[in-house]
Order: C-alpha cells, then sequence, then structure tokens
C-alpha cells in the first residue's frame, strides 16, 4: 500500500513537472522580444532597430521575370507582340479604362481632343496621325508606364494587365479608321450598312470596324 501512494506520488510530481515545461514553453514563445516601428536599440551598432532588407529581396507578388508584359519591350526593343491573346473581353476592358484615364487628354475617338483641351489644356498628338500608327503596342505600354513629353505616368492608376488592353484598344481606333469595306466580312458590311442608314454608325459600330467608305482610308 505505501509503495503504490510512493509510485503515485511521484507519477503526480513528473506530470506537474512536464506540464510547468510545456506551459513555459508556449509563454515564451509567445513573449518573443520584439521592438515596435523605429525603436532605438543598443543591439546594432547604428541604434536603429529597424533594417533594411538584405540585398536582391523582392516583395511578395513583385517579382517581374518577364519584360515583356512587365515593360512592354523585348530585348530591350518596344514590343510588336501583345503577351496574352486579345479577345472581345480584352478589348472591352481596354474600352473601359481607356474612356476612365485617356478620354480627358485623347478624346473618345483618340484624336487628341478631350475635355480639358477643349478647356485650354495642351492638345495630345492624335492616335491616328501617321507618326503615331507606325507605333508598335510597346510604344503604348512604355508611355503608361514611364510617361511621355506632357503626359506623367499612369503606373500607379492602371495595372500591367489593363495597360496592354488600352493598347490593344487603342489599335482597335486607328484600325477602325484605316481598314477598308472590302475587308469587313458580310456580316460586318451589313452591320455597318444598317448602322449608316440609321444614322448611329458613330455609336453603334463595333472593335476593329471601318467607319469609312472603300477608298476614304489613309
Amino acid at each position: 500500500m505505501f509503495r503504490s501512494e510512493m509510485r503515485a506520488s511521484g507519477l503526480l510530481v513528473v506530470m506537474v513537472m512536464l506540464l510547468t515545461a510545456a506551459t513555459g514553453c508556449r509563454q515564451e514563445m509567445a513573449e518573443a522580444p520584439y521592438y515596435d516601428p523605429l525603436e532605438a536599440t543598443t543591439f546594432f551598432e547604428d541604434g536603429q532597430s529597424a533594417r533594411k532588407p538584405p540585398m536582391g529581396t523582392v516583395a511578395r507578388g513583385h517579382l517581374r521575370l518577364d519584360d515583356h508584359f512587365y515593360t512592354g519591350r523585348v530585348n530591350g526593343e518596344l514590343a510588336t507582340t501583345y503577351p496574352f491573346e486579345i479577345t472581345r473581353a480584352v478589348l472591352d476592358r481596354g474600352e473601359e479604362r481607356f474612356n476612365i484615364y485617356c478620354t480627358p487628354c485623347h478624346g473618345r475617338t483618340g484624336d487628341g481632343n478631350g475635355m480639358i483641351v477643349q478647356r485650354g489644356f495642351r492638345q495630345p498628338t492624335s492616335f491616328h496621325s501617321p507618326t503615331i500608327l507606325a507605333h508598335p503596342p510597346g510604344h503604348y505600354v512604355d508611355v503608361m508606364t514611364n510617361g511621355f513629353g506632357a503626359m506623367p505616368s499612369y503606373a500607379a492608376q492602371v495595372p500591367h494587365e489593363d495597360r496592354w488592353a488600352i493598347a490593344a484598344y487603342i489599335q482597335a481606333l486607328q484600325l477602325s479608321r484605316t481598314v477598308p469595306v472590302s475587308a469587313l466580312s458580310a456580316e460586318q458590311r451589313a452591320r455597318l450598312e444598317s448602322d449608316l442608314a440609321g444614322g448611329a454608325a458613330s455609336e453603334q459600330v463595333p472593335h476593329g470596324t471601318a467607319v469609312q467608305t472603300e477608298g476614304e482610308g489613309h
């Protein structure tokens, strides 16, 4: 009887010790030392607890290995192709973003006669001028990213994918004034003729559809 009580007491002591040790570890991790932002310290020679990240550190979500997509350039040259497929959904997105960010200066048709231009501000070059028509899509992405002339960078307002969508929509606007009617499908031509007959061509013509009669293009 006595030996059994001794064994039970010993077991109880061991359990208490294990429980104490486990509790101590949990409390130590939960109460790990830390510094408040910009708090001074004597641990580092410069007296600052805030440390610079190691050289080459990339923030989560900011690794940009695809120059084509992120800069609009391929091997240092303006990209002549798009980094993803241009679909109707992409063009619709580009039109929406264009109307929000570009039309105040460039106008809805890209002729450079936006509302602020009508109020006396500097007029940008028309997207339909021969000089601008010669630019590849990477040019528009580069300008939106870095700015050009009087235009500031829109990198903070327009995400990378939207810059390509806007570039595609600009080229659709340009195409709308240069493609001959003979290049349209029968369905597109019938729709164009119907729109023109209804006097609503400028509002109803889809992306990339000619709005001029054959022979009137640039």
